[in-house]
């Protein structure tokens, strides 16, 4: 949800202060462009950047597609490779596909059992016309949060440039993109209680990072992304980069508190639960547990009164099971069983308590009605059985 606090502070540009913030002949006008530019600052100040490096997006998409797009035409006269992991989020893979259409490589990097990228492999596959390496932070189906500080070491050493789609983790872990060495990163306003429909893309100035743009126009955000900026979204977007910031330590202790309620309770109620992705790299607040013998999809329609998902929002549209858990060598049968739990800074304990129980008892209910849960019982390994086709 977003934040009341968000929203006091976008209420006046919706009504009062109308302004275009490009308009440079008139008041209106200014108090928009002041208070954007303030909104820019807050934006920079969460992750250790400079006002002037934060150009407005309409979300993480955007600026993942301007990253990996922009980046890869710019330079495509000298280089035409691109490192990425296996697990991105859709839009990062799209967009490398899309850049295979028109001639570029792109090596799609393993994640290892606990989803984290191995340095090594990592080091071994940059080739001389490498131009751009893009491995997000959190990852948004299982909550795994990978080394960024050390890929951005070996970026710089390789002197290719580093993106990375932090949308899931601003605001909730520490980020300077200065310490980490990122030289390009995308940010979302709704990850973090903010409006949906903003995000911002952060472009490194030194050493400069040169984008093709997606979009032409009037030359808005230093030419990089032409349109009107939306002076309530920009202003949300800032607020809410303000209030993680004050707030980023206390949201950290208790989203952790409630994580370890939820899996402690469910993992002594219910046998053969499996949490997907590392244990300790990890962001608190997104859980991935897989409940053996049991379809997710019908443990979501009997927990319909409580927002989950199976795999991500994004691609919950296919029958495949989620990509990211098969990335880390999940079986099958246990990713199509798998539910993405997401703890937030409002999230209560009496949901967190309600949560447990009513999944205890579905998981338990439709565990019942399963003949593989019977067989399991009885002590047969479903792995030696030969299935006939009918």
């Amino acid at each position: 949800p977003q934040d009341p606090r968000v929203l006091d502070s976008m209420l006046p540009y919706l009504t009062a202060y109308y302004g275009n913030p490009h308009s440079r002949t008139h008041a209106y006008g200014w108090e928009s462009e002041a208070a954007m530019e303030k909104a820019r600052r807050q934006v920079a100040d969460l992750i250790g950047a400079d006002s002037r490096e934060i150009i407005f997006t309409s979300g993480a998409t955007e600026s993942n597609n301007m990253a990996i797009k922009g980046v890869a035409r710019f330079y495509k006269s000298r280089k035409k490779h691109i490192i990425t992991t296996q697990t991105e989020h859709k839009c990062v893979l799209d967009s490398c596909r899309s850049l295979e259409t028109e001639g570029f490589r792109v090596t799609y990097l393993p994640v290892k059992k606990n989803g984290l990228i191995d340095l090594k492999e990592l080091e071994a596959a940059f080739q001389p016309d490498t131009s751009l390496v893009s491995v997000m932070t959190v990852n948004n189906e299982i909550g795994v949060k990978q080394p960024i500080r050390d890929i951005g070491e070996i970026c710089r050493a390789h002197k290719v440039f580093f993106h990375t789609d932090a949308a899931q983790a601003i605001g909730k872990i520490p980020m300077d993109v200065n310490d980490m060495k990122i030289d390009l990163m995308s940010i979302s306003g709704h990850k973090i209680y903010g409006p949906k429909g903003v995000g911002a893309i952060y472009v490194r100035r030194r050493p400069r990072i040169r984008l093709e743009p997606l979009q032409s126009g009037g030359g808005q955000e230093r030419g990089l992304r032409s349109g009107t900026v939306p002076t309530p979204l920009a202003v949300g977007l800032g607020a809410a980069c303000e209030v993680a910031q004050q707030e980023m330590e206390y949201d950290h202790k208790r989203i952790s508190q409630l994580a370890e309620r939820l899996v402690t309770k469910i993992m002594s109620e219910v046998p053969d639960v499996v949490m997907n992705g590392d244990r300790e790299h990890r962001y608190p607040g997104c859980i991935n547990l897989s409940f053996a013998y049991v379809e997710g999809e019908s443990l979501l329609m009997a927990l319909k009164d409580v927002a989950l998902s199976s795999g991500s929002a994004c691609t919950s549209a296919s029958l495949e099971p989620s990509y990211v858990l098969r990335a880390i060598g999940t079986d099958e049968d246990l990713a199509h069983s798998s539910i993405r739990f997401g703890i937030g800074r409002f999230t209560t304990e009496q949901e967190v308590d309600y949560t447990v129980q009513k999944c205890i008892q579905h998981v338990k209910r439709l565990r019942e009605m399963s003949p593989l849960w019977e067989m399991v019982q009885d002590g047969i390994d479903l792995k030696s059985i030969k299935w006939t086709q009918h």
